[in-house]
Order: structure tokens, then C-alpha cells, then sequence
């Protein structure tokens, strides 16, 4: 039965995205380290069944975190003071960076966070979720944060303006916004100020070692109060594991939960989380170990090393360009408009390179994403002629076009009422229904992608909301001892 049990199991992955190789530049970071990998495997088996609800039960886990908090201060310039914690990845810590900020001014009302556009959404979701005013700063023509617009954001209440946020880089493109000048304004206010390093904050610091131009972003950078960085980015750890540090205890603090307001025992959270598994944190320190600073030199120096390439190389692909030189490990594509994102991302796909689109945004074009990692540089040469194919078959192709009576269905739908009859007849409509209501995806994706880029931003969250939805329906019977 176990062997059946396992076998099943690579029987459901055979049809996922691969998580090794380095052909996946989205969703997951490969180091390509075989030995490393089986020892966080060992680790996070090791630690599954520890509960980091309660840090005196399992002094272990309590170990392990400070190290790995006492690890990434050093790495972030950090002062004496600084304190952090360990979250499940960077969505809870920029969660928990917007609600320590909130809860830290309970006298305001409408308490307001100042982004720039190009914030990750895991900021909207707080915002959503804490109820806190998102105030959103267009960002300068090379897509990072303006100063000058978020001083005036910010100074249009700044008695309610509990925080300011950069990125260190930016998802969507890549590079580093103005920290210095961000958290020097936020500073002279006397409001937090968040840099977003999930992504950058473990390969920055080493590019900045290996002698290549980074930009000041960390603690070093008078008036910077948090910090976000995932391990289970650039650190190669399992998948749940990041870090948000405070400069000091007292900014921490309130991220605290507690209650003593029942019969039970008194509940006190440093996370989202109460019970936790202490396995994920398990194998971030014994990843970030085994590597150690000298193994993640090597492989920043490989992985940016396979950037320089890459971007050298779409210089020389006609119709394609990079958008903004990186400052990181991503990289944003477009087009000439002779061919389109859409089809190149299939294209892509159906030889083995998984990429992710990104729609238009803000009067700006759609674009190719890439996240580049060590396991992928090596790779480089042959993603750079998958690319040059790509736009030349997309190129044959022509731009992905939109029905226009699907178009034209689309638009009428009202985001606020979309209702499951409404999500029945766009499926029909474009072709994307099944039996029963099902959903019938397409292997090529180009037509659906182009639709949802055409919709307004709040119709295409309804729309993808539904689908997401539809997608995740229980699946009864498939185990007939638990059918009755």
C-alpha cells in the first residue's frame, strides 16, 4: 500500500511544472545543489511533527529562528536592537509588516499605507485584510518609486500614514526602488518605512560582496524600520520560510498576539499562525548552513553571471527587448508588437521553459517575466534560442487576436455581481467549458491570456476569482473506503 501510495503521487506530479532544472523562472528557485536538497528533505522530515505554537515546548525551534534572524541581521547591516521573526513566506511577513504598523497607531482611524504601484499585491491583500487605506504613488518612467509623488501621498494626511513601502526589487521589473530617499521622507515624518526584500534580500547583499553596484536598501539606510526577505527564495530553502526583522523590539511588538480571554490557555502568537510546523524552519537552518556564505557567493555569482547573458542575449533577438535593466535575478520582457507575450509564453512552454506572463498595466504593455536562479544560468544559452524560435514562430502567428463578440460579451459583465450562470456563459463563450460545468483549459493559453488582459483589472479579479472557484471543487469518490 505505501509503495502504491507514493507511485500514485508521481502519477498526480507528472503533470506539474518542473521544480528542478532551472526551466521553471517562476514559483520555485532551484540552487541545483542535489546534496543540499536531500538534506533539507531530511531536516523537514526530521522536525514535521514539532509545534512552533509554543517556543518553550521546542527550545529547538526557538534556537533555530534567532540564528537565522541573528544571521540575517548581520547579512542586512543591521544595528545592535534589531529583533525578527520567521512567517510561512513573504506574503504573512508583508502582511505583518502593514498590521504592526497599523496596531502600533490604535488612536488613528483610517489608517493609511503609502506603495508605489509596482508594490507587490501581498500589500493590497493587507490592506484588504486589516483594514487599512492603500494609498498607491505612480512610480518614474524607470519603474521605480517617485519620491517626489510619494511625499505628496503621503503628505496629504500624514497623521493617519502609518507606513511607506519600497521594494528591493520590484516583482514586475526587477529593479530597486529609491530607498534612501523613501525612508529619509517616511523618516523626517516619523512613519515606518517597509523595504520588500523577499525576493532580493539573500542575493543583494552578496552581489554587493561580489563588487556589483547595488543601490543602499538595507538597515544601513537611516530611517529603513523593517525588513521582509524569503528563505525560500535565493536561500534555496523549502518552501515556507521567510523573515521580517525590525529595527527595534518596541516596532516589533505589536505583530504580537495574545489573549487570555477564554478558558483555555493563553494564546500568544508572534505569527498569523499558532500551530506551525517546525519543519520548514528546520531545513532553512540547516540549508543556510550547509551553503554558508562563501556557497552563496558562488551561487549569486552564477545566477547573476546567467542575467548579464540573458539580457545580452535578448539584445540581439529582434522584436524582443528587456524593459528595465535588472537589478536582481528578474528580468522583464516585451515585444515590438509583432508578435505578443501570450504566444511567446506558449511557445515557450511546448519546449520546455516555463515563463510567466504579466499583464498590461497602467497604460503599460504586457511583459514576460523571468526569475532567473542558479540551476537556470547554466541554461541560458539554450533558453536564449528557445526565445529567438519563440518570437519567430509567434512572429509567423501574428499578435493573438480576441473574438470580438467574446470581447464584447466580456465587457458587459459587472464585476460586483458576477454570478456562476455569468462565469457558465463566458466559459461557453470562450470556448473554455466542459462537461458539466467543468472547466476545459486549453494547452495554449494565448487567447485566454489576451481576453483577461483586455478586461479592466477589477472584472478580470472577478473573473479569475470564479475561476478559481470552479477549479477547486471537491473531488468525491475517488477513494471508495471513504464512500459510503
Amino acid at each position: 500500500m505505501p509503495d502504491d501510495l507514493l507511485a500514485q503521487l508521481a502519477e498526480l506530479g507528472a503533470g506539474d511544472v518542473p521544480t528542478k532544472g532551472g526551466r521553471t523562472l517562476a514559483y520555485v528557485y532551484d540552487s541545483g545543489l542535489a546534496d543540499v536538497d536531500e538534506l533539507a528533505r531530511q531536516a523537514l522530515g526530521a522536525y514535521c511533527d514539532s509545534n512552533g505554537l509554543d517556543p518553550t515546548a521546542f527550545p529547538s525551534l526557538r534556537r533555530m529562528e534567532n540564528d537565522l534572524v541573528g544571521i540575517a541581521a548581520d547579512l542586512l547591516d543591521a544595528p545592535p536592537t534589531v529583533v525578527g521573526t520567521v512567517t510561512s513566506g513573504g506574503t504573512e511577513s508583508c502582511l505583518l509588516a502593514v498590521q504592526a504598523a497599523r496596531d502600533a497607531h490604535p488612536s488613528v482611524e483610517r489608517p493609511r499605507v503609502v506603495v508605489p504601484d509596482t508594490v507587490h499585491a501581498a500589500f493590497r491583500k493587507a490592506a484588504h485584510y486589516f483594514g487599512v487605506e492603500l494609498v498607491v504613488a505612480p512610480v518614474r518612467e524607470d519603474f521605480r518609486a517617485d519620491p517626489v509623488a510619494t511625499a505628496a501621498a503621503v503628505d496629504e494626511a500624514p497623521d493617519r500614514t502609518v507606513l511607506v513601502v519600497c521594494s528591493a526589487p520590484s516583482y514586475a521589473h526587477g529593479v530597486v526602488d529609491p530607498v534612501t530617499e523613501i525612508a529619509a521622507l517616511a523618516a523626517a515624518r516619523g512613519i515606518r518605512c517597509h523595504v520588500d526584500a523577499c525576493i532580493g534580500g539573500w542575493v543583494l547583499p552578496f552581489a554587493a560582496r561580489l563588487g556589483r553596484p547595488v543601490a543602499p536598501w538595507t538597515f544601513a539606510v537611516d530611517g529603513v524600520t523593517s525588513i521582509s526577505v524569503d528563505l525560500h527564495k535565493y536561500a534555496y530553502t523549502p518552501k515556507g520560510a521567510s523573515l521580517l526583522l525590525h529595527r527595534t523590539p518596541a516596532l516589533r511588538r505589536p505583530q504580537y498576539f495574545a489573549s487570555a480571554d477564554w478558558p483555555g490557555y493563553t494564546m500568544l502568537n508572534s505569527t498569523m499562525q499558532s500551530t506551525r510546523s517546525g519543519g520548514p524552519l528546520a531545513a532553512a537552518w540547516t540549508v543556510v548552513r550547509a551553503i554558508g556564505p562563501q556557497g552563496y557567493d558562488d551561487l549569486v555569482r552564477q545566477t547573476l553571471e546567467g542575467v548579464d547573458a540573458l539580457v545580452a542575449g535578448v539584445g540581439g533577438i529582434d522584436g524582443l527587448r528587456v524593459v528595465a535593466a535588472p537589478d536582481s535575478t528578474l528580468v522583464a520582457l516585451e515585444t515590438d508588437g509583432s508578435c505578443d507575450v501570450f504566444t511567446l509564453a506558449d511557445e515557450l512552454a511546448g519546449h520546455g521553459w516555463y515563463v510567466q506572463p504579466q499583464m498590461g498595466f497602467a497604460g503599460r504593455p504586457p511583459t514576460l517575466h523571468l526569475t532567473l536562479c542558479a540551476a537556470t544560468a547554466p541554461g541560458v544559452p539554450d533558453l536564449l534560442a528557445a526565445l529567438a524560435a519563440a518570437v519567430r514562430r509567434a512572429r509567423e502567428a501574428g499578435p493573438v487576436a480576441v473574438d470580438p463578440e467574446v470581447a464584447a460579451f466580456v465587457a458587459a459583465l459587472e464585476p460586483a455581481t458576477l454570478s456562476e450562470e455569468d462565469f457558465d456563459g463566458l466559459l461557453a463563450a470562450a470556448g473554455l467549458a466542459g462537461g458539466g460545468g467543468d472547466l476545459a483549459l486549453p494547452e495554449r493559453m494565448a487567447e485566454v491570456n489576451a481576453l483577461l488582459d483586455a478586461a479592466p483589472p477589477r472584472l478580470r479579479e472577478a473573473v479569475l476569482v470564479a475561476f478559481l472557484d470552479r477549479l477547486m471543487r471537491p473531488a468525491r469518490g475517488t477513494d471508495p473506503r471513504w464512500s459510503s
